[in-house]
């Protein structure tokens, strides 16, 4: 009759388990890594969208800045969009070729 050393079966789950508990570490160390690199690549991309649109914002706000002090700004734009002349002013349009 074989006798079972219960202590080497012991050892050989705790093996086991703890090959187990590794290999799940190393699986999950892995794929937060996975997901650090991915959220970094977009934080990168949000930072530079956020950078283009505050550039846009500042020089919106300096234009804006300019329609309400200069009125030789206003002026012009409203002459050139809406084609508006002073009195005894003409306005000559002409159609482009095709």
């Amino acid at each position: 009759m074989a006798t079972v050393n219960y202590n080497k079966l012991a050892m050989g789950f705790y093996a086991l388990l703890f090959l187990g508990v590794a290999l799940w570490g190393i699986t999950f160390f892995v794929q937060m890594q996975r997901d650090l690199k991915t959220s970094r690549v977009q934080e990168s991309a949000n930072q530079q969208r956020l950078d283009t649109a505050l550039a846009r914002l500042k020089e919106q706000e300096a234009y804006l800045e300019r329609l309400q002090r200069d009125p030789v700004l206003v002026e012009r734009i409203i002459r050139q969009k809406l084609g508006y002349a002073r009195n005894q002013e003409f306005i000559f349009r002409f159609e482009e070729m095709k």
